[in-house]
């Protein structure tokens, strides 16, 4: 499995694949493509039959008769204003038609790479460049909505239509104006899919250098305050002007080779449109031919050129189409290495005992993070796990929440292995304060519901009012419409604490977990929240991770940790009377007030 860095060579091939990704969209609409394929039949019947009507209107023109001048070509002027008008109406209606079939496509994989994307584990999220990523699938939903469209109803009728002219030329007028014709669409394609081929590598470093800039761009406005903070915008400036020179390279490339793959295509379709008129010259003149004919060989060649000029455009943008679609695909194939169970198990609310029994885990074979840890959380009990930085703490909580598996051990609920629930069972059964409480950009009310997306207006009022909120909120000239801004920048680090308190009294989940929920506030904040905390716990199992000790000595049991181990537990008076790490960590932050214990 490729975690994070989902980068690819240049020179990779083309993963036709995505033929398989589209594929169960048009047979899910059948009865639209076949509606449309209908109206694409009709457009192009009327496309071959419009040179015809102009030969006889031609040749009706040179005739002697009187009555045929006046009657005959009027009326075939007629029908060829009607085919015409049947080539671009049933044109409309086919892409009216399949309209339906590509947005709904563009919707469903758009949807489908976005739960995907939520799937995977934490540390893919950790990893990834979100700037890049978005332009990915952006650029990626607009490919294969180019594919569905273009592959259908260009490239197989332009072959169509290539093969009718062929055919007719061939009947009517002898093998010379056939064979040119047939040797004109071949070396035309040929040297499309060769020289297409040469140039998609630059395709591919554009995009690269597309995603980059844009990453860079994403990066450095959502940490615009630590820019100011450092006066780096000058800096920010270039490093972003920097990758946009590298685009603009990418781009210039691709610009010149699309110049040179331009070029060959008009100097064949210049050489066969030549040799084609020379010839049908030479009938008329040797007359074999009528001056019909020769309109009518004209405007085949016209006709014929005009979508071949255009299928390579058409070929051009699928192989451009399909380097967008890679970097989506790859997203696709990242699999998650934390999956649930066949058929497992639902985690009941009315949960039991929590155990961590002899836990080992690290996050990499070098670096052990958690080692032999074991404790256990009795039904209603509050457990408090304190330590210094490093310790190994907050990786109990990822742990429990199971962003990640143990490498040795069991984490039970119950007396039942977390891994025998369903993630989402197992995830709607606790709820957290977290250290950095990150909102989204919303109104507080709509942050609040976040913890229950169902839940009523008055269910998150509630929650409001039994988190302290209402305070803070009646201040507020738009009450609780007031947005939040980006990542809850509008708030202080007491009301975002105060939004996830709310957050998760709404969600009723029977464990709690608080992760230094207190560490960044300030003493008079810490302690309103450390009340509210306090309420909100009553009744529930918790477990606490803790910085300063003086938050947790109401705990029912703390755990001392120190370099992924435990070293101590017991009541907060029980470790005091043991006059070990805890008692000295203790008259230390006492005596000093400092936040980073000596262990």
């Amino acid at each position: 499995m490729r975690h994070g860095n989902y980068d690819h060579q240049a020179n990779q091939k083309i993963n036709w694949q995505v033929i398989k990704i589209i594929w169960p969209y048009l047979m899910e609409h059948r009865k639209r493509v076949l509606l449309a394929l209908a109206c694409l039949i009709i457009a192009k019947l009327a496309n071959v039959i419009g040179p015809f009507l102009l030969k006889y209107i031609v040749d009706a023109l040179q005739a002697d008769t009187a009555g045929k001048i006046l009657i005959v070509p009027v009326a075939l002027v007629f029908a060829y204003g009607i085919a015409r008008f049947s080539n671009v109406l049933f044109g409309e209606l086919r892409d009216t038609v399949f309209g339906r079939v590509t947005e709904r496509a563009m919707r469903k994989i758009g949807l489908k790479v976005f739960r995907h994307l939520h799937s995977l584990d934490l540390d893919f999220h950790l990893n990834r460049r979100t700037g890049g990523l978005s332009r990915d699938i952006e650029r990626g939903t607009t490919g294969i909505s180019f594919l569905m469209r273009f592959f259908v109803f260009n490239i197989v009728p332009t072959f169509i239509e290539i093969f009718m002219v062929v055919g007719i030329l061939l009947f009517n007028y002898g093998w010379g104006f056939a064979l040119i014709t047939l040797v004109a669409v071949i070396s035309y394609v040929a040297f499309s899919v060769v020289a297409t081929e040469w140039r998609t590598k630059y395709v591919r470093e554009a995009n690269i250098a597309d995603s980059a800039s844009n990453t860079r761009a994403v990066d450095s406005l959502l940490n615009f305050e630590t820019v100011k903070y450092f006066t780096n915008e000058e800096f920010e400036a270039q490093r972003y002007d920097y990758e946009l020179g590298k685009w603009e390279h990418a781009r210039r490339k691709n610009r010149l080779s699309l110049f040179s793959l331009n070029g060959g295509q008009a100097i064949i379709i210049a050489t066969a449109m030549t040799s084609m008129m020379w010839l049908a010259s030479y009938r008329v003149t040797a007359g074999t031919m009528t001056l019909g004919d020769f309109v009518l060989i004209n405007a085949f060649m016209i006709q014929l050129f005009m979508p071949l000029n255009f299928l390579g455009f058409v070929y051009r943008e699928i192989k451009g189409s399909m380097a967008n679609i890679e970097k989506m695909l790859q997203l696709l194939e990242i699999s998650p290495t934390v999956n649930d169970k066949y058929r497992a198990k639902s985690l009941d609310l009315n949960t039991g005992i929590i155990e961590f029994k002899q836990v080992s885990f690290s996050y990499r074979p070098n670096r052990t993070i958690l080692d032999d840890v074991s404790f256990t959380i009795a039904p209603g009990q509050k457990v408090a796990v304190v330590g210094a930085s490093g310790a190994g703490k907050s990786t109990l909580v990822k742990l429990l929440f199971r962003f990640y598996d143990l490498n040795e051990g069991q984490i039970t609920i119950g007396g039942i292995d977390i891994r025998e629930f369903s993630k989402q069972s197992l995830r709607r059964a606790i709820g957290i304060v977290p250290q950095d409480t990150v909102l989204f950009n919303d109104s507080i009310f709509e942050n609040v519901r976040y913890g229950r997306p169902e839940a009523s207006d008055a269910e998150v009022s509630n929650a409001i009012r039994l988190a302290h909120l209402e305070a803070f909120i009646i201040q507020l000239p738009e009450g609780h419409r007031t947005r939040v801004g980006e990542r809850g920048l509008k708030l202080s680090g007491g009301e975002k604490q105060r939004v996830a308190i709310a957050r998760t009294i709404l969600k009723r989940s029977p464990i709690l977990v608080f992760d230094e929920a207190t560490s960044s506030l300030d003493s008079k904040s810490e302690q309103a929240i450390l009340k509210a905390l306090k309420e909100v716990a009553e009744g529930h199992t918790s477990l606490v991770i803790a910085h300063r000790l003086s938050t947790v000595i109401d705990a029912d049991k703390i755990v001392v940790m120190d370099h992924g181990r435990i070293i101590e537990q017991g009541s907060h008076q029980q470790l005091l009377e043991q006059k070990g790490c805890y008692a000295d960590l203790w008259f230390t932050q006492q005596k000093e007030q400092q936040n980073k214990p000596k262990l």
